[in-house]
C-alpha cells in the first residue's frame, strides 16, 4: 500500500507574507468583550487577527474543495459525518483488514500504526499542515496498535497572529443596528437592537513559516505547500461572506522558499510598511486606494539573501499600490523589484484560478487505500 504522503515530502523551508484588508468588517471578534468587538491592541490601536481565525478560513476552503479536514467528508453508517477521532480509528481498522485480506507478512504494531497513520494523513490534509492532538477511545478492535499511534503532532505550517499595519477606528454607526423581523405572518413587525461592531479599514499582515523538519512528521508534501499558494488567496475570497466578514480581500501573498537547511530570514512581514508620503493619514484610511506599501526594506533583505533563496512565489491585487526607490506603481513594480533582487528565474507569479485546479482532489487519490 502506497499513499500520496509517502513521496515528495517537503525538503526546503519557506517563509510566507500574506496581506489582506477589511472594509467595514469585523476581521476577528473577541467573544470575551461581551459584544464580540474587533480585537484591537489597546496601546497601538492596531487590529489583531489570531492565527486560529486564519486557519479556520483555510480549513473551510479545504473542506469546500473536497479535501478531508477536521470533519470527514464521508458519512458513517449512522449518517453523521465522522470526526477525526473516528476517522483515525477507521483507518486503523481498514489497515488491519487490508493486511489480512492481502496476506501481507506479519507486521509489528508500530508498522501497522505507521501505515494506518499514513492513510489518516491522506484523509486529513489540515493535520499535515497544522498538526493535531490525537485521542482515541479504548477500542478492543484496535488491539496493541492503539498504543503505537502518535498522540500529538506539531504542524509544520504555523502563522503568527496578524496585525493591521496601522491604527484602526471602530465604526460607531454599526454599534447598535436595529433589526426588523416579522413575528407572525400578517402582523406588525417589531424591532430589537443588535451589536454589530466593525472597523472602518485595516490592512492586515500575517507572517508564516513552513518548517521542513516538522514536515517529515506529518508528511507534508511539496504539492501541499504549492496548494497554500492559491489556498490563502481563495480562502479570503470565498470564506469571508458572512454578515460581519464581508468586505475582506486578499492583497498580497508571497512565499519565499529557501535552499539552505534550517535557514530563513524571519520577520519579512515587518519589512513592509505604509509609505507615509503616498498614503492618507491613518485616521482617514477607508480602502486600499488610500495607501501605498513601501517595499524598499523587503526587497533589500531578499537581495542580500539571494544566494540562499530557491524561489519566490507571489501574487498581488491589481489595485494595491507599492513604492520602491521613490517610484509608485502596481503589481509590475513589485514583481520587477523582486526579479532585480533575486533573478528573473527565481520569481514565479501565481495564477490563482488556474493553478488551484491542479491542487484539487481527484478520484485517483484513494486508489491505493485499503479496502
Amino acid at each position: 500500500m502506497t499513499t500520496d504522503t509517502d513521496a515528495n515530502t517537503v525538503q526546503h523551508r519557506s517563509e510566507i507574507v500574506f496581506l489582506y484588508d477589511a472594509v467595514d468588517a469585523n476581521p476577528n471578534g473577541n467573544p470575551l468583550s461581551g459584544s464580540n468587538r474587533p480585537r484591537i491592541d489597546p496601546q497601538t490601536q492596531q487590529a489583531i487577527v489570531t492565527d486560529v481565525r486564519l486557519k479556520r478560513y483555510l480549513r473551510d476552503q479545504l473542506d469546500d474543495d473536497g479535501h478531508g479536514v477536521y470533519i470527514r467528508n464521508a458519512s458513517g453508517d449512522d449518517g453523521y459525518a465522522q470526526t477525526r477521532t473516528k476517522l483515525l480509528s477507521a483507518c486503523v481498522k481498514d489497515t488491519v483488514a487490508y493486511v489480512e485480506k492481502n496476506d501481507v507478512d506479519e507486521m509489528e504494531d508500530g508498522e501497522l500504526a505507521e501505515m494506518a497513520f499514513g492513510e489518516y494523513l491522506d484523509e486529513s490534509v489540515d493535520v499535515r499542515y497544522f498538526g493535531a492532538t490525537m485521542s482515541i477511545d479504548a477500542d478492543d478492535a484496535l488491539g496493541a496498535v492503539e498504543d503505537a499511534l502518535p498522540n500529538h503532532f506539531t504542524g509544520p505550517v504555523q502563522f503568527s497572529p496578524g496585525k493591521s499595519m496601522h491604527a484602526v477606528n471602530e465604526n460607531e454607526e454599526y454599534d447598535s443596528l436595529t433589526s426588523v423581523i416579522a413575528t407572525q405572518e400578517g402582523k406588525e413587525q417589531g424591532g430589537f437592537d443588535l451589536d454589530d461592531n466593525r472597523i472602518q479599514y485595516g490592512l492586515i499582515r500575517f507572517h508564516g513559516i513552513v518548517d521542513e523538519h516538522g514536515a517529515a512528521d506529518t508528511k507534508l508534501t511539496e504539492s501541499d505547500v504549492r496548494r497554500l499558494d492559491t489556498l490563502c488567496w481563495r480562502a479570503l475570497k470565498n470564506q469571508t461572506i458572512s454578515r460581519s466578514k464581508v468586505g475582506q480581500e486578499p492583497r498580497l501573498y508571497c512565499r519565499v522558499e529557501y535552499d539552505e537547511e534550517s535557514f530563513h530570514l524571519g520577520g519579512l512581514d515587518k519589512d513592509l510598511a505604509l509609505d507615509e508620503t503616498e498614503s492618507e493619514p491613518e485616521e482617514e484610511l477607508r480602502n486600499v486606494r488610500d495607501l501605498a506599501v513601501d517595499i524598499d526594506e523587503f526587497v533589500r533583505r531578499l537581495s542580500n539573501a539571494s544566494d540562499q533563496i530557491e524561489r519566490v512565489r507571489t501574487v498581488t491585487s491589481d489595485v494595491l499600490q507599492f513604492t520602491h526607490e521613490g517610484e509608485l506603481g502596481g503589481s509590475e513594480l513589485f514583481y520587477d523589484a523582486l526579479r532585480d533582487a533575486i533573478g528573473d528565474d527565481a520569481v514565479d507569479t501565481i495564477d490563482v484560478y488556474d493553478e488551484h485546479r491542479e491542487t484539487l482532489p481527484t478520484s485517483d487519490d484513494s486508489n491505493d487505500s485499503p479496502e
